[in-house]
């Protein structure tokens, strides 16, 4: 109760302040001083100082209590914002799980570059003119603009296929920079894609691999992919798409030369594009697997690969970390630890593939 009536007499404040000059003359006058008694029975003057006395008391208590800081961060991702939904809420969740409610302690400023990587230098510029205190980075390209602007913010990198081999770190365990982050890297995943392609399609022999050469981590991919296919005796061809015309020339490409399937590397006119791959490889009669579960949702026939979201999720923490005075250059860079198999049912219908019991049985999510 004493909370409420000192709230309202703090409010009421706006209004006797404007009244402040007439009242203190009166207070410090000589009637008043030399006959306080005859001033203070005026009722209205006597109610008119317990405000003024509340007032005091009032400043005095906001001063007593600091406001609460409100951190502000940034998040540049170069994909559209309805292409990963999934990914910004799990690490909304990630942030609130810390105890962070956004508008109340923490401001996001969300930047996207909807698929056009040339937008991310000055998006970048922009959060820094921003004056955030973490940036928040969806990837390798995305990672390098914002580290070729020369800006002095801490980012945190929500994933990276090869943080050492793409220059952001000097090592996982002590990145030494002001980079810091999730690495999405493992050596198995190629190798369990083809094995899996291998399960549904048994005379699996020749394998078309789509991606863009321009993608950081391609080359280390394609690599690890080869190792896998010698020991399956499987061939691969590879063909590089950069933009929209090139996945329609690519798919093309991969039946002619007869391929019994698709691998779809991580890119980002890839991820942009996806519902043309999607379609294309249902044209095409061809058993696709995708490295992210997004284009097996939006129709594709399967995806083997790290949890994206839980990556995101874990992105949080270093945000609160640096939040809290730690330095990216002492803060470890962490590997996946999540890992799922998703199998689109009506995409296999659609391009007349039975797969396995034992396939199905193994996967994380069914689409029916």
């Amino acid at each position: 109760m004493l909370d409420f009536r000192f709230a309202m007499i703090c409010d009421f404040g706006s209004w006797i302040e404007t009244r402040e000059n007439k009242l203190m003359p009166l207070f410090l006058s000589k009637s008043f001083s030399e006959n306080p008694q005859s001033a203070i029975k005026n009722e209205k003057w006597a109610g008119l100082l317990a405000i003024l006395i509340a007032l005091t008391a009032c400043g005095a208590m906001a001063e007593a209590q600091p406001l609460k800081k409100v951190s502000r961060i940034g998040y540049l991702q170069v994909t559209p914002s309805a292409s990963v939904v999934a990914r910004t809420e799990a690490f909304r969740e990630g942030l609130r799980e810390l105890g962070y409610v956004e508008g109340q302690n923490i401001l996001i400023e969300w930047r996207f570059a909807e698929g056009k990587a040339d937008r991310l230098p000055a998006l970048a510029a922009e959060l820094a003119r921003l004056k955030v205190e973490v940036i928040v980075t969806s990837g390798p390209t995305v990672t390098r603009s914002a580290k070729e602007a020369n800006i002095a913010v801490p980012i945190v990198m929500t994933f990276d296929n090869d943080p050492v081999g793409n220059g952001f770190v000097s090592s996982l365990a002590r990145p030494g920079g002001n980079i810091t982050g999730l690495s999405s890297l493992s050596v198995d995943i190629s190798g369990k894609q083809v094995e899996i392609l291998k399960e549904i399609v048994p005379k699996l022999s020749r394998v078309a691999i789509l991606g863009t050469s321009t993608n950081p981590g391609t080359a280390q991919v394609i690599k690890e992919t080869e190792l896998a296919a010698r020991a399956l005796e499987v061939n691969l061809q590879y063909l590089d798409a950069r933009g929209s015309k090139d996945i329609e020339t690519a798919f093309r490409a991969a039946s002619k030369w007869h391929a019994d399937a698709v691998l779809v590397l991580a890119g980002p006119g890839l991820v942009t594009n996806r519902k043309q791959v999607i379609d294309l490889g249902i044209r095409y009669r061809l058993p696709a697997m995708y490295y992210r579960r997004e284009f097996v949702e939006d129709g594709g026939l399967m995806s083997y690969g790290v949890n994206f979201a839980d990556l995101d999720r874990r992105a949080a923490r270093y945000v609160d970390k640096i939040l809290k005075g730690a330095k990216p250059a002492d803060l470890p860079i962490e590997q996946p630890k999540k890992f799922e198999f998703i199998i689109n049912l009506k995409a296999a219908k659609q391009i007349g593939l039975s797969i396995p019991s034992n396939v199905l049985a193994r996967a994380d999510r069914v689409i029916r």
